[in-house]
């Protein structure tokens, strides 16, 4: 009997042994010994027999019970009772009911002792890879603290004391080497489920890891009367951080400085030398590019709200200054605000003022058959393009000087006739090149685009259903650390991405591809979805 009871606590001491190590719930492991048990019994009395095992929480009792189903007429012996002979047992039973049999206790050989284990072992080894993936899950965005347990392949892999993770090679600083036994601090960015158990990806390059570095160095950031509204990184070179003070007494900028550089030199020390600037972000677009270009100065701005693109304008001395090493100041800057910065100097502006309005003159001269006093005079007056004129209300024409209402009256009946011709030029190459009627009824379209798609072979409404954006506007991709622009079909001073996406939209409904209402759908949900960002 001792050597029963022996037996008996010992399974509990092992349950309780394996749970505290691997950290996971007792009652799951005693779950997978249950099992492991049950299996070996099963190999025992017959794969078909419904065993079940009962390990007792406090006293370690196991008891072994055989499920028999109450059946009608009893096709299969091993795991089907009749109901005649299940009422002998139980005067209750019912056809569907599970009657369990007590089994008498059995004596494993070694090879259901090897069985019982590799089931324990999996099952515990599952509930470890479960536990963990809960418990890393929730700390996506939170920086950990590691000790390097080996390097492969380039990749390290961290041990976090509950579990390893990876830092890949291109989530490491340039240069950066660790060696086993290191201490390293890294972002949780991703951590997900796989065969082979939960993969915890952290990263020293991503951008929200110095966001949450100086959180852990600036008490104001942690506090919530500053805060980091955007971060821009070339890792391990330099960094522009945009931040913002909820109280008009804490200077921002000051705070995340701190006393002689304190707080952000222990943040570039943990980045290994990357340079920070620090930028008061403003919502006013100008401002804040202005700010994100410094130290450069800045003569002036211009802003198209459109295509999301800002101009800015320094004084030649400042070009490099504003461009940085390989462009490296204004794509931080870009990045930052969002926007794309073209650079010009203001020799450069003056230059392409001056050839703007030449060129609008020249184009008003063969237009309108002025000569060039009167061209250069709409050209000053701020008319782009004779459709600008064409459209405008008279009496702005003819509170020019020099410009009566018959003036302008000619003027924009030469300005009608031009576009007239022009558009029937157009609607003749449309024909030539075999672009169907439909195209024209889908809205956006133009006569312009119509050449444009024909000349490209989009020549019916199908055709141009089934394009991409990026086939009508271009699109922009890294190569090397430099931006390449690849043209799309129409010219991108003439539509928008928006637009464009619109226009495709549009012409799958005229397809009969979708319908209005499906058009309608994402617009409706689009709200909730603001607050994340792309």
């Amino acid at each position: 009997m001792a050597a029963v009871s022996a037996n008996r606590l010992e399974l509990l001491q092992i349950a309780d042994a394996v749970a505290r190590e691997k950290s996971i719930d007792r009652g799951i492991v005693i779950a997978a010994m249950e099992d492991a048990i049950a299996k070996a019994a099963r190999a025992r009395y017959g794969s078909e027999t419904d065993v079940h095992a009962e390990i007792h929480p406090k006293t370690g009792q196991l008891q072994l019970a055989r499920h028999m189903l109450v059946v009608e007429q009893v096709e299969n012996a091993s795991n089907q009772i009749s109901l005649k002979d299940a009422q002998k047992a139980n005067p209750g039973a019912q056809i569907g009911d599970t009657i369990a049999d007590t089994l008498p206790p059995l004596e494993y050989g070694r090879i259901a002792a090897q069985s019982a284990k590799q089931v324990i072992v999996q099952k515990v080894r599952e509930a470890e890879r479960d536990r963990q993936y809960q418990e890393f899950k929730d700390r996506i965005g939170e920086i950990v603290n590691g000790v390097v347990k080996r390097v492969e392949y380039g990749s390290v892999i961290v041990d976090l004391g509950r579990g390893e993770a990876i830092i890949r090679r291109d989530e490491m600083l340039p240069r950066e080497v660790f060696r086993n036994g290191d201490r390293v601090r890294s972002y949780v960015f991703d951590v997900r489920r796989e065969t082979r158990g939960p993969q915890i990806f952290l990263s020293r390059t991503h951008p929200q890891f110095m966001a949450k570095l100086f959180a852990q160095e600036v008490p104001e950031i942690y506090d919530g009367i500053v805060e980091i509204k955007a971060v821009a990184r070339d890792p391990g070179s330099r960094a522009k951080i945009g931040v913002i003070s909820r109280d008009s007494s804490v200077d921002p900028v000051g705070a995340c400085v701190g006393m002689r550089g304190s707080r952000v030199q222990a943040v570039v020390n943990e980045l290994q030398g990357e340079k920070i600037d620090i930028i008061p972000w403003s919502p006013d677009i100008a401002t804040f590019v202005v700010n994100a270009l410094a130290p450069a100065e800045v003569a002036k701005v211009v802003i198209d709200e459109d295509r999301e693109r800002i101009e800015v304008v320094v004084p030649d001395t400042q070009l490099s200054l504003a461009i940085g090493r390989r462009g490296q100041n204004v794509r931080l800057a870009s990045q930052l605000t969002g926007w794309d910065i073209d650079i010009l100097t203001e020799q450069e502006e003056s230059e392409r003022r001056q050839a703007d309005f030449e060129n609008s003159t020249r184009v008003f001269m063969e237009a309108l058959n002025v000569d060039e006093v009167v061209g250069q005079l709409l050209a000053s007056e701020g008319f782009g393009s004779v459709e600008d004129l064409a459209l405008v209300d008279p009496r702005e024409l003819t509170s020019i000087e020099g410009f009566d209402e018959e003036t302008a009256a000619e003027l924009q009946s030469r300005a009608r006739e031009y576009l007239e011709q022009l558009e029937g030029e157009l609607e003749a190459k449309r024909k030539e090149l075999g672009v169907d009627d439909a195209l024209k009824t889908v809205p956006g379209v133009t006569s312009k685009m119509l050449v444009k798609f024909g000349e490209n072979d989009i020549k019916s409404v199908e055709d141009l259903a089934g394009c991409a954006t990026d086939d009508l506007v271009g699109w922009t991709e890294r190569k090397d650390g430099e931006s390449v622009k690849h043209p799309g079909i129409l010219d991108s001073n003439e539509v928008s991405r928006e637009d464009a996406e619109a226009m495709i939209m549009q012409a799958r409904v005229v397809a009969g591809w979708i319908t209005e209402a499906d058009l309608a759908k994402p617009s409706e949900e689009a709200p909730a979805s603001e607050d994340h960002p792309a």
